[in-house]
């Protein structure tokens, strides 16, 4: 069986900047990430943003079948050319997980042609994520809700695509709630936001959020990889309705220019 290809991308800002953050990932939330959904089936990689390209080289691109992103307070310094060719490459095949505060990410924003504004406040409140979709491959082995002792709020209105097929539910316990788990398909890639994550809570170890990611991953390789074009298609049948009719003439100014 062929390994997923996984690359985990992570600013990796927080964690050199803040000893709090990196009393609980010391060596990034990426790293944290990779150990806790590692797996035989995957081989994963990470990147960040501080890495020449971003860590996210034409090889890396083209050969990464899931690509996890988690961004905040550096957005704008990514690469604008780096982010057509995720965007690009998703449009192919790949597969996109976007964590938490990556939701005004440029990736994020591109892929869903939605601006991902919402409610937050930093409270350290609970939340309840709910699984209204026990269907869903990225759901199994979650139960009917879980819950987290301390997150960051996100509340509604949440700025996404009409299109998105909502799998969780967050209720906060200061009152507010959210559509905390969305998929979407773009192009022949699949597309998946899910909101927990925020730098200065252990989250990234809790064992639900870790099978959804995990889950995530699976459910997000891609099937084939091809390029999106549009190509000029020969028929496939004889066409005997031939149009003989003479064509409109086109009226031409003195220069020889179209009327």
């Amino acid at each position: 069986m062929s390994k997923i290809n996984v690359t985990i991308w992570n600013e990796f800002r927080h964690e050199k900047q803040n000893e709090g953050i990196k009393a609980i990932y010391p060596e990034g939330l990426h790293a944290a990430i990779a150990r806790g959904i590692a797996a035989d089936d995957l081989n994963i990689r990470l990147a960040s943003l501080d890495e020449p390209e971003h860590g996210l080289t034409d090889e890396v691109i083209q050969s990464t079948d899931v690509l996890i992103w988690w961004g905040h307070c550096a957005h704008a310094e990514v690469r604008d050319d780096i982010v057509a060719k995720v965007l690009k490459r998703i449009h192919e095949g790949m597969g996109l997980i976007v964590l938490h505060s990556g939701h005004f990410s440029k990736i994020f924003k591109a892929v869903t042609g939605c601006s991902g504004s919402l409610k937050w406040r930093e409270a350290g409140e609970k939340e309840r994520l709910w699984n209204i979709a026990p269907w869903h491959p990225i759901t199994q082995g979650i139960g009917e809700y879980f819950e987290l002792a301390h997150e960051e709020m996100y509340g509604e209105r949440f700025d996404i695509p009409r299109d998105a097929e909502i799998i969780f539910l967050s209720w906060f316990e200061g009152g507010n709630v959210m559509r905390s788990g969305f998929t979407l398909e773009r192009g022949y890639g699949k597309v998946f936001y899910f909101q927990p994550g925020h730098e200065s809570y252990p989250n990234f170890y809790d064992e639900n959020v870790l099978r959804v990611i995990g889950n995530a991953v699976r459910w997000a390789k891609p099937v084939f990889f091809r390029e999106m074009c549009a190509p000029c298609y020969p028929a496939l049948e004889e066409i005997r309705s031939v149009d003989t009719a003479p064509k409109a003439a086109v009226l031409q100014n003195a220069d020889g220019t179209n009327k």
